[in-house]
């Protein structure tokens, strides 16, 4: 096997089992490989799957951000108790919000580079830390009943004369684009997954290893906040316990798109095949409408178990 297609082996693992998932479901199921299925998966996973493009740059320096999950809920329900209780302008509130998560992450980052530190547990203590802010704020929903927000929450992109692509969907994707541009494309993205492979080797080349490190937990504290916002649009709330659980799906999702969690090897693509996988399972358990959802958790940590095994394999072979 050549070296470039082992290094997409697991892109390619991850494509066939999404095939194969969504044939079974076509097979079983009426209507369900349809553009409006596919509209539904985007926009009820769209916070997790902005989660998991953050997340990703983060693993591609060979990093981890358990921090995201709250994140995400701080953002939310300081975003809508900032508009709500205290009259800003939605805007505004949403810049607020993104503009503090970020320079937290990039807080994050640094501590993680110039002290040395385990990023998980730095991530691990700024997610009780952020949990604990979101709690401070109030540990109640808070309603969102401004007019833009609420029109921006219907507002939809036409697909077709009955319906069309939700504005979570749609910022969804705009994040997708714009990951996997830096990602692969960009000097950042070369460098992230440089140090993810070899952090001596990219030292001895010159490259900015801690920049890039820290500007890496700064998307993922950007991504997190934005998930948060697109979690107060899709429910029409805020709330401190939003994102409960969100960092260990954006790892799986990360992780069943094959990218290596110890850095250095991975793809923006895998992550978003990674994503449909986890939604198309998801749907096709609201399709059969006789098995608990909790089943969508134990087809999913079944792959993950099967995409960490494939990623020790090619580790092995990688070194060998």
């Amino acid at each position: 096997m050549n070296a470039t297609l082992q290094r997409k082996l697991p892109q390619l693992a991850t494509a066939a089992v999404l095939v194969a998932i969504a044939l079974g479901a076509s097979r079983m199921y009426e209507g369900f490989l349809s553009l409006r299925v596919l509209t539904n998966i985007l926009t009820d996973n769209a916070a997790l799957g902005i989660a998991s493009i953050g997340m990703t740059l983060v693993i591609f320096s060979g990093g981890i951000d358990l921090s995201v999950g709250a994140v995400a809920g701080f953002s939310s329900i300081l975003t809508v108790t900032l508009i709500e209780q205290h009259g800003m302008h939605p805007l505004l509130a949403a810049l607020v919000s993104l503009g503090i998560c970020t320079a937290w992450g990039l807080v994050t980052g640094y501590i993680v580079h110039a002290f040395n530190q385990p990023a998980f547990l730095i991530t691990l203590a700024g997610m009780f830390l952020m949990r604990g802010c979101a709690y401070w704020i109030t540990t109640e929903a808070v309603g969102l009943n401004n007019p833009m927000m609420t029109s921006l929450a219907g507002w939809e992109l036409p697909l077709g004369s009955t319906f069309g692509l939700p504005f979570s969907a749609a910022t969804l994707l705009v994040v997708m684009i714009f990951g996997l541009i830096l990602g692969h494309y960009t000097r950042f993205g070369r460098n992230l997954i440089a140090i993810g492979g070899s952090e001596q080797s990219a030292l001895l080349m010159g490259l900015p290893i801690g920049a890039t490190r820290i500007a890496s937990y700064g998307l993922s504290g950007f991504c997190a906040a934005l998930a948060g916002l697109v979690l107060v649009l899709y429910t029409g709330s805020g709330n401190p316990s939003f994102g409960l659980g969100l960092e260990l799906d954006a790892i799986a999702v990360v992780v069943i798109g094959g990218t290596l969690l110890i850095g250095g090897r991975g793809h923006i693509v895998g992550t978003i095949l990674g994503l449909l996988v986890f939604g198309t399972i998801q749907s096709a358990i609201i399709f059969d409408g006789r098995l608990s959802s909790q089943w969508s958790r134990i087809v999913v940590g079944a792959l993950l178990l099967a995409f960490v095994l494939l990623q020790r394999i090619l580790v092995k072979r990688l070194k060998g």
